[in-house]
């Protein structure tokens, strides 16, 4: 039997633009020869649509026009879905999958274990469905139809669950249909191909895998939907990162893929976030100060792969402290992009509100004050900017910065979304170099200098901080490992060190709560994922 993996990337409650994909890709597959045609988790839908969920006239709407697409497929398909409940224990809707034959919704499996864990709150929204096995037929194969978290065990999720969704299917089916919506970190796919391999090795018959791809929010999903068999064998590979339409013949193995590359990856999955991010926001053009430095360099150049160059627009505000080594990397950054830039001083700027202040500052010597002064200066001219000219302004500081607060609250912190916020500052350097390996375009300077916000005379980062590459270990340790203040001394890192860091780490949660929107690439980002009270004993 040829089946069809449609991997596609929904928008978040556009019904009719995911509808209209859905029935294009199943009429593609039908062309193709395929049996059936499988979609990712609330394709439909797109997910997760969180409390627009609660919006009753949009679940039911959802559900007329699944029912109304029923009538128009021209092959068996399997599509994620939100289905409404009727009235009585709360929540009120299931998520679901709608297998579809002969124009109707033959049968609806709905998902029995909801995560509830990291970026996850689906317990809030439905309600969980009950322990019988949806086992379809076609053409004489018995597919076992699952969702996303039921196939994964404690093994791989961390997490024990009372029922088994696999119990009840296990010598039921030839194969089993696993639909998700499965967001990426940086160990997500290859830990994905292990769960994958070894429920079907457990199951002893293929796992069809159907991943989406799609930036959403903060999140990021990587696709890479493939169908595995007991022994390990592959019969399916979906792109990464690009919708794809592959097709599979459970008896007929095709060569294991190549190894990812982290790097390319990563690269990969930051082009997506922004450029989804500014189409499903109806975002067009976006703005970002260059400063010279390595981080506004490689939120431009993903800023440009994502949008086009001409939808990029850099501003160069060279202040009192500004180097000209740092003015002529920002330009030699725009001309080897090819955005557009303005250099716009903020030095008259910064003397105005200086002398504006001289009788409140009377008798203090300068402090983070007037560095926070010229930050918040920038930031202005950036919002401004992106005003007239109907643009997204983006941040540019990296993980190591904003996990201690070395970030200006109303300043660099300006904007509608934080593409890097979520990569540490060695892997900004490491993704830099990647990203020239076809030729320079992040000028070597920017790489190689050493880094500086350049706020006072002859300031460098590690007047404030430790070098980057031990920063990162800490903050590793600290934020994704969760481990102790000890535990990390323990390291061998110096202890009044390490207690300062970790300081820095907690009284900035307040500005952390106020920034913009970050893409998440590691297992423990600062946004949903990472639920921290402000107020509190440290």
């Amino acid at each position: 039997m040829r089946i069809a993996l449609a991997q596609i990337n929904p928008t978040i409650a556009d019904l009719s633009g995911n509808l209209a994909k859905i029935r294009d890709y199943c009429m593609q597959a039908a062309d193709a020869g395929a049996a059936v045609v499988i979609f990712s988790e609330l394709a439909a839908i797109g997910y997760l649509p969180l409390d627009l969920l609660e919006r009753r006239h949009l679940i039911e709407e959802q559900w007329r026009l699944l029912n109304e697409l029923a009538a128009d497929l021209p092959i068996p398909a399997v599509i994620g879905c939100v289905e409404p409940l009727s009235e009585g224990i709360s929540p009120q809707v299931a998520n679901a999958v709608a297998f579809i034959r002969g124009g109707n919704i033959e049968r609806v499996y709905h998902k029995q274990l909801l995560p509830n864990y990291d970026v996850f709150d689906e317990r809030r929204y439905f309600r969980p469905g009950p322990s019988d096995p949806c086992v379809v037929e076609i053409d004489g194969v018995k597919l076992g139809l699952t969702i996303c978290e039921d196939i994964w065990t404690k093994e791989f999720s961390g997490w024990q669950y009372d029922v088994d969704p696999l119990a009840d299917l296990r010598g039921q089916c030839d194969a089993l249909v696993a639909v998700s919506a499965s967001p990426y970190s940086a160990i997500k796919p290859e830990k994905r191909v292990q769960l994958v391999t070894k429920v079907a090795e457990s199951f002893q018959a293929p796992v069809i895998y159907v991943n989406q791809i799609a930036g959403q929010d903060e999140l990021l999903f990587d696709g890479g939907s493939c169908v595995i068999g007991p022994k390990g064998e592959w019969y399916a590979q979906a792109k990464r990162w690009q919708e794809d339409l592959c097709f599979a013949d459970i008896t007929q193995p095709i060569a294991q893929p190549a190894a990812i590359d982290p790097l390319e990856d990563l690269y990969q999955g930051l082009v997506l976030g922004i450029k989804d991010y500014c189409r499903k926001c109806h975002q067009s053009s976006v703005v970002l100060g260059l400063s010279g430095g390595i981080d506004s360099a490689i939120v431009a150049a993903l800023a440009a792969d994502a949008l086009g160059t001409d939808k990029v627009h850099g501003l160069l505000m060279p202040g009192p402290y500004s180097s000209q080594h740092s003015i002529d990397d920002a330009k030699a950054l725009a001309d080897n992009l090819g955005i557009s830039s303005d250099i716009c001083p903020i030095s008259e700027s910064f003397d105005a509100v200086s002398h504006t202040l001289r009788d409140a500052f009377h008798g203090t010597v300068p402090n983070v004050a007037e560095e926070n002064m010229q930050a918040r200066l920038r930031g202005t001219l950036v919002m401004a900017y992106a005003n007239k000219y109907n643009a997204m302004a983006l941040t540019t500081g990296n993980k190591s910065e904003v996990a201690v607060g070395y970030c200006t609250i109303y300043g660099d912190m300006n904007g509608g979304l934080a593409p890097i916020a979520d990569v540490y500052k060695t892997t900004v350097w490491d993704l830099s170099r990647h990203i020239n390996k076809q030729g320079e375009r992040i000028p070597l300077n920017s790489i190689e200098k050493p880094p500086s916000a350049e706020l006072r005379p002859d300031q460098v980062d590690t007047d404030s901080l430790p070098p980057y590459e031990q920063l990162d270990e800490m903050l590793y340790a600290y934020v994704e490992l969760q481990e102790s203040v000890e535990q990390i001394i323990k390291r061998g890192f110096d202890e009044e060190t390490v207690r300062r860091i970790c300081r820095l780490v907690e009284i900035n949660e307040y500005k952390r709560r106020q920034a913009a929107p970050v893409l998440r690439v590691t297992d423990k980002a600062f946004g949903i994922g990472r639920r921290i009270p402000i107020a509190r004993f440290f």
